[in-house]
């Protein structure tokens, strides 16, 4: 399992680290909150804060990380069984980990889909518009649609992916290691997957601070589980981590 933590080295910020935390640097954008920026009302109003964010986080500018190869490694060896990623830069792919190893649980910039009558847009059509020179935001072409073309990145409040909730149902039982890389656990339901391990399989947490565990979380860690108790007199687990 891995968050924006693993990209950070690539040049590509995270969303939550003070003063160089993607939510903190959007006042640019003069949004009513940071996280309005992926919200799914607020796009189909105001598409044109995230069409400038993704100018400047789009697939192709960045390259993997250590991270990323050490997950190639693991693959290399026959050690993967599976890789989540948060993340939607797609530097797995750059890194050339097999694509039936990876699910991108927030989605990507592969495809893009109409929001008004779902026709399907390609990776380059889309980079065509929102690389332009002067920023087009992407609009349907077919006749008589005129709806935003969305890409298929994970907004707040949407579904998951398909292939997410079938991997997660085929993968987790069968895990004997599960490492968690660079991500805070606070996104819900891909932090919930730390607990859909058996109780006895050991969990290695690589990141800067511990999470799962503040208040701010205690309902959504009631509602789906997952995070850690790393200071718990019943925690059985060895649980530690640094960056």
């Amino acid at each position: 399992m891995a968050g924006a933590g693993i990209s950070t080295s690539a040049g590509i910020p995270d969303f939550r680290s003070p003063e160089t935390g993607l939510y903190h640097n959007l006042e640019k954008y003069n949004l009513p909150c940071p996280q309005a920026i992926f919200y799914l009302e607020y796009f189909k109003e105001n598409p044109e804060p995230f069409c400038m964010l993704a100018r400047e986080l789009w697939p192709g500018k960045f390259k993997p990380t250590p991270c990323h190869y050490f997950i190639k490694l693991l693959n290399e060896h026959g050690l993967l069984k599976r890789h989540y990623t948060q993340n939607i830069d797609t530097l797995e792919s750059v890194a050339s980990i097999d694509a039936d190893k990876v699910v991108e649980a927030h989605g990507s910039f592969r495809l893009g889909h109409c929001l008004e009558c779902n026709a399907e847009y390609t990776q380059d059509w889309m980079k065509g518009k929102i690389l332009s020179k002067e920023l087009e935001i992407p609009k349907c072409e077919k006749e008589g649609c005129d709806g935003i073309v969305k890409p298929d990145v994970v907004f707040f409040g949407e579904t998951l992916p398909e292939r997410f909730a079938k991997c997660v149902k085929e993968d987790f039982k069968k895990c004997d290691l599960l490492i968690i890389m660079g991500t805070s656990l606070v996104v819900q339901p891909f932090a919930s997957l730390t607990s859909r391990v058996w109780e006895e399989t050991p969990r290695l947490y690589i990141n800067l601070e511990k999470t799962g565990t503040k208040p701010t979380n205690g309902f959504a860690m009631l509602m789906f589980g997952g995070g850690f108790k790393f200071d718990a007199e019943d925690n059985y687990r060895m649980s530690f981590g640094k960056k």
